[in-house]
């Protein structure tokens, strides 16, 4: 099939990466982009060979642009996520999928009615480390999944990121962040999460940038900074989840799986590859154990390629906008939890996406088809 045109808006820190995956992968090719900052969309134009740079409405009104590859803010991933499907695109962001619950579930229902694909980030579930880790369990490594803790530690980003002030913002803290790759692996690895319980703290109500160009500018604290989550999963398995902005050093695994008959170490899920460790009874110490999949190395882009692949030949996509609601929902659930020191339980759902097929060759999603 030919591959599908992309629109991108939003050329940040992180848009390099995509605007890379666009020439990697077969199933897409980047053939425009958009910022608030004109200035800024043409220079990510003229660096990596994309014909168009244009203005957000531009983009919009393209009949070229198959998906849009929304890449903005937090702040600004449900309007823009809203005007794409509302221009009849389909619609791939970056995590979360919007900041409020309501607006999460407007997209799904506007994608549903549009008969539009909705899509969002993380795909590093997709890579060969949690992929490897789904397999083993699936094939019964560990026998019947009883438990999973899910680590996620360090001192915030003011130390190294030039406009560190979102972290801190409405929507961020280390929950929003970079809790999208743990809920999403816990659910690729496990199914859904049941219900929710948490506690949670600001330590420091203000932090001090040190990174340039922002060096010594003060940011107000607005969301909690440290969340201990306690998860029921539907298939009974129990988690524990902690995000953390106040730890200074830690040694903590980032995700461990326990079963009835073993234990898992998964690697770090805000990566594509290993290692997957595995601890059974009779075994002195943990093995490692060969990645069975693809793409172990970075490989940002592989959800929007696996969705384009879908669009053109009718199947399901893996990052649906459906799981990301569902960790949404979640993440919500526990600030939620936490304020009111209830038990939630989480009434969205979604399905575990299907498996990655192994032994794929760079630039594919798909096997090659039978002779």
């Amino acid at each position: 099939m030919d591959p599908v045109n992309v629109g991108v808006i939003g050329c940040g820190n992180i848009s390099d990466l995509y605007f890379e995956a666009g020439k990697r992968f077969d199933d897409i090719q980047i053939v425009a982009c958009a910022d608030l900052a004109a200035e800024r969309a043409r220079a990510k134009a003229q660096a990596h060979g994309v014909p168009k740079a244009c203005s957000v409405d531009a983009l919009l009104a393209d009949e070229e642009v198959e998906i849009v590859l929304n890449l903005t803010v937090p702040a600004a991933h449900f309007d823009v996520s809203r005007r794409a499907l509302e221009a009849g695109r389909h619609v791939y962001g970056e995590k979360p999928l919007a900041l409020a619950r309501e607006e999460g579930r407007a997209l799904l229902e506007l994608a549903e009615k549009r008969s539009l694909l909705l899509g969002c980030a993380p795909d590093t579930v997709l890579g060969a480390g949690v992929q490897t880790a789904r397999k083993a369990i699936d094939d019964g490594w560990i026998g019947e999944p009883v438990s999973a803790t899910a680590f996620m530690q360090c001192h915030g980003h003011e130390g190294w990121h030039p406009d560190p002030e979102f972290y801190y913002a409405a929507g961020g803290g280390p929950l929003f962040d970079m809790g999208p790759y743990y809920l999403t692996a816990l659910v690729t690895l496990l199914g859904p999460v049941a219900a929710v319980s948490a506690e949670t703290r600001i330590t420091f109500p203000e932090r001090v940038i040190t990174s340039e160009p922002k060096r010594g500018k003060r940011v107000p604290v607005e969301v909690p900074t440290h969340v201990a989550g306690l998860l029921r999963f539907r298939n009974d398995a129990v988690g524990v989840l902690v995000t953390s902005f106040d730890v200074w050093r830690t040694t903590l695994p980032c995700i461990e799986i326990h079963g009835t008959e073993g234990s898992m170490i998964v690697p770090d899920p805000n990566t594509f590859g290993g290692p997957v460790r595995v601890f059974r009874p009779g075994h002195d110490d943990w093995r490692e154990i060969p990645l069975t999949h693809s793409y172990g190395e970075q490989s940002r882009g592989l959800g929007l390629a696996d969705m384009a692949r879908a669009l053109g030949t009718g199947r399901a996509h893996r990052a649906t906008g459906r799981l990301a609601f569902h960790v949404l929902d979640v993440m919500h659930a526990l600030h939620e939890g936490a304020a009111s020191g209830a038990r939630l339980r989480i009434e969205s759902a979604c399905d575990r996406p299907a498996p990655m097929p192994m032994a794929l060759r760079e630039g594919q999603v798909d096997p090659e088809p039978a002779a």
